[in-house]
């Protein structure tokens, strides 16, 4: 005990020395003149992507850059911000409110008021660069606010937006020229349908690109759905098209709803309850959920999903997986179960449906 005492005296002496000598180097390095040690910045900090093309409407992390070991803190600036033709961007700078998480996002909260309770409403910038370095689009932004990037931004570089990013820490500063922002135009939900890229018009189908008449319709995927006319497996690709997806606005809603409907080759409401065996509690991160006879509705948060981390509802983490299920004897009177849904992301607030056509012919349910 008495050795323990001695010890605890022995590092209390040497850590007050070691304190009175950092003190007097301190005093020393004032008197004569000496200047205090600088942070490092090196030459070679950069950013290995220098252009960006979020779309508009969804909340993007761009980054890639390199600090080479330089000190940390490091401040960065947005300077010069310009179009091609040189005339000044402000558009991006525009504060508007846009929600921020506050505590972690898991996948597992129990109710529409604790999801809100995880996050709140900032005003930012619509674009900003981050204390790390990398820039941040805000969902935010919208067409409305920010013009689009044009078909062929090359032949049109007025409409690139360029700007400089100045990096600076104790030790000196650098600027990183002639950044780049074309932001491509809002698509509200993915996969997209009738959205183009540049204009928003209508998408020709694939294997027709020449008739504007035709939709690239939003294809669903298929496990051993059985015609009931048929009697084989319906298909739905780019030949074929026996089922298709709509994702669409309806009226009605409270704002935060999200619906799933399901519409006959005679364009008929179907039963979700002939779909038995589908897990309702796991097709969205949902809540108040009300089945009726024509569709089977939730209560959600937007966008969908909230984070893109992997939950029960987005195994990938970017899109919701949603499957719908139903069983029936088949041959040798074994029970035969198939699947239908969709992957998808809907980044827009609002009342929207997810409707699966059976277009051509509709699912067997019957017993063989």
């Amino acid at each position: 005990m008495k050795k323990t005492k001695q010890m605890q005296i022995f590092v209390k002496k040497g850590f007050i020395a070691i304190l009175f000598a950092a003190a007097v180097l301190s005093s020393c390095r004032k008197l004569y003149g000496i200047p205090d040690e600088k942070d490092y910045l090196s030459s070679n900090i950069n950013y290995s992507n220098k252009i960006f093309e979020p779309i508009l409407g969804r909340t993007t992390l761009m980054g890639g850059f390199n600090g080479d070991n330089s000190t940390q803190p490091i401040k960065f600036e947005i300077i010069n911000a310009r179009f091609g033709d040189g005339k000044p961007v402000t558009d991006l700078f525009q504060k508007k409110q846009t929600y921020v998480w506050t505590a972690p996002y898991s996948g597992l909260e129990k109710s529409l008021a604790e999801i809100e309770a995880k996050r709140k409403l900032e005003e930012h910038p619509l674009f900003e660069v981050r204390s790390s370095g990398e820039f941040i689009m805000w969902a935010s932004s919208t067409n409305d606010l920010i013009k689009p990037r044009p078909a062929d931004s090359t032949n049109f570089p007025q409409d690139t937006r360029f700007f400089d990013i100045k990096i600076s820490n104790t030790g000196g500063s650098t600027v990183i020229r002639d950044l780049q922002v074309r932001p491509f135009r809002e698509r509200p939900y993915e996969p997209s349908d009738d959205f183009n890229i540049y204009s928003g018009g209508p998408a020709p189908h694939p294997k027709t690109p020449y008739n504007p008449a035709s939709r690239n319709y939003i294809r669903p995927f298929l496990n051993g759905v059985i015609g009931a006319i048929t009697d084989i497996p319906l298909q739905s690709n780019d030949d074929k098209k026996d089922v298709v997806v709509y994702i669409r606005p309806f009226n009605g809603g409270t704002g935060n709803s999200l619906r799933f409907k399901f519409l006959n080759k005679d364009s008929v409401e179907m039963n979700p309850a002939l779909f038995n065996e589908t897990v309702w509690d796991k097709i969205v991160h949902g809540f108040n959920m009300q089945k009726t006879a024509t569709y089977v509705q939730y209560d959600v948060a937007y966008p969908i999903p909230l984070v893109a981390i992997p939950t029960i509802y987005a195994p990938g983490g970017t899109r919701d997986h949603s499957e719908f299920k139903y069983s029936r004897i088949g041959f040798g009177g074994g029970r035969v179960v198939a699947s239908f849904g969709i992957d998808f992301a809907i980044y827009k607030k609002g009342n929207w449906e997810v409707v699966f056509h059976f277009l051509k012919d509709n699912p067997k349910f019957e017993d063989e």
